[in-house]
């Protein structure tokens, strides 16, 4: 008699408990790990806080919908950076949410739950995934479109064409990368039969229509900064070195499915000593258009991504290793084929657990050991609270107002921005991606502006110094990091310029 575990029994009877289980669990990590562990926000979260306060239709960081949606979880909060991390999560769980449901109806629930569990391998989704931004918001929006496009294409369900047109006008909105990766699915309706019979209705006319009055702001805002051009294309003595960094992005979305791989390996019939004795998962038949489509978005979006990555010599792929990545997992799923064999079940246990709290045990050492074994500090154990309440406090005491607004050093301006009175961010060193504060209105207004002291008497800068030739250096202060170890104290100069009322 075979042998099953409980796992896969509720694989089995109840996919969509094991779904939310496995999603539910890994989001409340991601949640609890960067706000016991963070001291100050990851990435660029606090220029997307920034920005998200001023309300602008548009940046120089691209469309205005994660930064609006960053603004309000935070005052949802309180103030406090977990709501933040609560929405970065909630965007994951609706991207495997809509994973689950697109995979449902190609491959059955009992197979798109065994998708899922391999997709949260992935390591786009752990720690990089707490940096709440437009590529972070662009993933559940692109699993949305990419759910309600199969239902529109593969299924011809025209209800579904209202959604759709939600979701596109969204991700016009997040991402500046939204009308490359609209292309795939538009080319893959044209390609296909069953596409341009979708396509031959009053449904794509509405749906347009919906998209237009979405993205009307936003349009007449590019129209009005004249942004539509393209960065340029590299110099032929450029080409070797954009190549090389499109290589280099490629090899690290193959680093990030390295445990999707690791469990495939350890599932095939080498490893088992009874291969004839495993348990297994079976499914339906698969409609070949339904295989078509996971192929081409398994593997479009990191190619391509990567390709455009390289030429125009981004830092990033294109879209986001989210997005590139998300059907990893349901294309495994795909090629194995009607029938999966789940051999050494406690391996694949303990290995799966393994591959997903990795990247938490990584962040968890070196917030706990980089302190002793380096004098680099990290960028998240900076003590933001401290630093924004210390300088927020000071110019109030001063000057009986809330303080204003920030500049000078952009790390810590940003931290400080993110303080009680939440005042403007100044990147004096490019005024012009700040457009909500101007160098007279800051003089006029009156704020703060730091930087990082190399020494106890807190000389400015040369550059701070030539662009606020008035401003009278305080003492600097000096911060204590949450765990100190071999690290100096975090001394920051700064100035206060009162308001010219005063």
């Amino acid at each position: 008699m075979r042998f099953a575990s409980l796992i896969i029994e509720l694989i089995r009877a109840r996919p969509r408990l094991v779904f939310w289980l496995v999603v539910s669990a890994q989001a409340l990590l991601w949640i609890v790990v960067p706000t016991l562990f963070y001291a100050s926000p990851p990435g660029g979260i606090a220029t997307v806080l920034a920005y998200g306060r001023e309300y602008q239709v548009g940046s120089d960081l691209g469309p205005p919908l994660a930064f609006w949606l960053a603004d309000i979880a935070f005052r949802a909060a309180g103030g406090h950076i977990i709501g933040v991390y609560v929405l970065a999560q909630l965007c994951f769980v609706v991207s495997f949410y809509a994973l689950f449901r697109l995979a449902s109806r190609m491959v059955g629930p009992q197979h798109a739950v065994v998708a899922v569990v391999l997709t949260s391998t992935i390591t786009a989704f752990a720690a990089p995934g707490v940096e709440f931004g437009p590529l972070v918001l662009a993933r559940p929006l692109w699993a949305l479109i990419l759910w309600h496009g199969w239902e529109v294409i593969g299924r011809g369900r025209r209800s579904a064409w209202f959604a759709l047109s939600i979701e596109i006008g969204l991700l016009l909105l997040t991402t500046v990368a939204a009308p490359a990766l609209l292309v795939l699915p538009i080319g893959f309706a044209l390609a296909t039969p069953r596409g341009r019979r979708a396509l031959l209705s009053l449904d794509p006319v509405f749906a347009l229509l919906v998209v237009a009055v979405l993205v009307l702001p936003y349009g007449i805002w590019l129209v009005r900064a004249d942004l539509f051009a393209l960065p340029p294309l590299p110099a032929a003595d450029a080409l070797g070195a954009r190549a090389l960094l499109g290589a280099e992005l490629f090899g690290g979305l193959l680093l990030a499915v390295g445990g999707v791989a690791l469990l495939a390996l350890l599932n095939t019939r080498r490893f088992d000593p009874r291969p004839d004795d495993a348990p297994s998962v079976v499914r339906a038949p698969v409609d070949p258009l339904a295989r078509q489509f996971v192929y081409l978005f398994a593997l479009a979006p990191a190619l391509l991504g990567c390709i455009a990555a390289g030429v125009f010599g981004l830092s990033h792929v294109i879209g986001g290793a989210g997005i590139a990545l998300l059907m990893v997992g349901l294309a495994v799923v795909m090629a194995t084929g009607d029938t999966i064999h789940l051999r050494r079940q406690r391996v694949l246990r303990t290995a799966w657990a393994a591959l997903v709290a990795a990247p938490a045990a990584v962040v968890m050492l070196s917030a706990l050991v980089q302190p002793w074994l380096s004098p680099t500090s990290l960028p998240t154990s900076l003590p933001a609270k401290d630093i924004a309440r210390y300088f927020g406090d000071n110019f109030e005491r001063r000057t009986g107002r809330p303080l204003p607004a920030v500049a000078g050093d952009p790390e810590l301006a940003g931290l400080i921005a993110m303080g009680a009175s939440r005042p403007h961010l100044f990147l004096d060193a490019t005024p012009a991606r700040t457009p909500w504060v101007t160098a007279e209105t800051f003089r006029e207004r009156g704020g703060i502006v730091v930087w990082r002291a190399a020494d106890t008497a807190g000389r400015p800068p040369p550059e701070i110094a030539a662009r606020f030739p008035e401003i009278v250096p305080e003492l600097p202060r000096a911060f204590e990091r949450t765990i100190s170890g071999s690290q100096p104290l975090l001394r920051i100069g700064w100035a206060i310029v009162r308001p010219r009322a005063q």
